[in-house]
């Protein structure tokens, strides 16, 4: 198991929810962190406080990763703030609740861009550095959408599947560089985003509740310190789908 003292973990999308779980169970673990959010300026200052207060470094930088440019510029960021990115958790997301019908054209571009593109984007940017230092850990976050289809729709079910296929290309190319990459298929954790969702109910999962942020940074942070897996997916779901 690796030690995460002195490493760079940047985390998109972790103002809040699941982001800023793991942005802190990394912190606690030794980690700086670079806090990621695209509007959510309080809440991203809230959670960088939370993660100085742990004694790690942190800088909370406003970047759009479904834009090149946002990419480019927030990595240039965290590299002047912090240093090299050691660890990436590909976490940015949006969900729109949409039935089949009513999905547009300009819908499923949006969803794919911010849930999909920023993955391959933000991955893109810190990969040339963490091939040269032979050490790197990507995470991405998808959904048991990716598996079920889920309680939002199809492009984001779509969005999320594309994950796991990124996950799978850069895990078997890179195996031998240093660096892993897996991915974590969460369901229905206690976010804003799954308590604003009326098709998202605790009925849905065999353990009978929702899920905790915590949970799903405890896989997240053991990801992040093993050196041996790659290429998998951690289902972290009560049960709702089973592998």
């Amino acid at each position: 198991m690796d030690d995460l003292q002195g490493k760079v973990a940047l985390v998109t999308g972790s103002s809040r929810g699941i982001g800023r779980a793991i942005a802190v169970a990394l912190a606690r673990a030794g980690a700086d962190l670079a806090i990621n959010y695209r509007t959510r300026a309080a809440d991203a200052k809230d959670a960088e406080a939370e993660i100085t207060g742990l004694g790690r470094r942190c800088s909370a930088i406003q970047a759009d990763v479904s834009l090149r440019s946002g990419v480019d510029r927030l990595v240039d960021a965290v590299r002047m703030d912090l240093g090299h990115i050691d660890i990436l958790v590909n976490n940015a997301g949006i969900a729109r609740v949409q039935s089949i019908e009513e999905i547009t054209e300009q819908d499923w571009d949006e969803l794919l861009a911010v849930n999909l593109k920023s993955c391959f984007l933000v991955t893109q940017a810190v990969l040339t550095g963490m091939r040269a230092r032979r050490w790197g850990r990507i995470i991405n976050i998808s959904s048991v959408a990716a598996h079920v289809g889920g309680v939002v729709g199809a492009h984001y079910a779509a969005s999320k599947a594309g994950m796991l296929g990124l996950t799978h290309f850069y895990a078997s190319r890179l195996a031998r560089e240093g660096i892993t990459v897996n991915a974590i298929s969460p369901a229905l954790i206690e976010t804003e985003m799954v308590t604003a969702n009326p098709n998202a109910t605790p009925d849905r999962i065999p353990i009978g509740r929702f899920g905790a942020g915590d949970e799903v940074a405890d896989a997240a942070l053991m990801l992040a310190r093993n050196g041996y897996i790659t290429g998998q997916t951690l289902h972290i779901n009560g049960g709702w789908y089973m592998n």
